[in-house]
């Protein structure tokens, strides 16, 4: 296979991830050290997230190819790439966290369900809670009428048995 050919190839692999993925995290990791990076490729893999650096020259094409021209402009320095095909929330967080203690890693994009969302964007999402969260937050609001509805029935339930002794 020539490489013109594997070079094609390449760009369409990240441009299916680009359009697979749930959240997509540009980041320039410049001034991170070799142990940083470990540590970081640990917490994003053992959250189920492929976290990769590739050509800026291929990654640019792939964004043409998977309608995210938009991107182009961020693709230039040292710039690593975390797609989460689960998750939307999970990368966000954890590279929010990863660079609040660590000033070198600088978050320059995201890609959240195919939309381009700025670096705010992906710094609010990194402060939501977890999909766990937000769904135990539901069940409690879910919970609380019929909770109130049960404390109400008990209190009166306890006066008209006081009224009666």
């Amino acid at each position: 296979m020539s490489v013109l050919e594997q070079k094609k190839q390449l760009v369409s692999e990240i441009a299916d991830q680009f359009r697979n993925s749930k959240s997509t995290i540009i980041v320039d990791y410049r001034g991170l050290d070799v142990g940083e990076v470990t540590e970081l490729r640990k917490q994003l893999r053992d959250a189920g997230i492929t976290f990769k650096v590739y050509k800026n020259t291929m990654t640019r094409r792939a964004a043409e190819e998977a309608e995210l021209a938009g991107l182009k402009e961020t693709f230039v320095g040292p710039t690593a790439i975390a797609f989460c095909n689960d998750e939307v929330v999970a990368p966000a967080k954890i590279l929010n966290n990863f660079a609040k203690d660590h000033d070198a890693l600088e978050i320059k994009a995201g890609v959240i369900e195919g939309q381009i969302t700025s670096v705010e964007d992906v710094k609010a999402l990194a402060e939501l809670p977890s999909r766990d969260g937000l769904l135990s937050m539901l069940l409690s609001v879910l919970q609380a009428p019929m909770r109130n509805f049960a404390l109400a029935t008990k209190a009166v339930a306890d006066q008209k048995e006081e009224q009666g002794a």
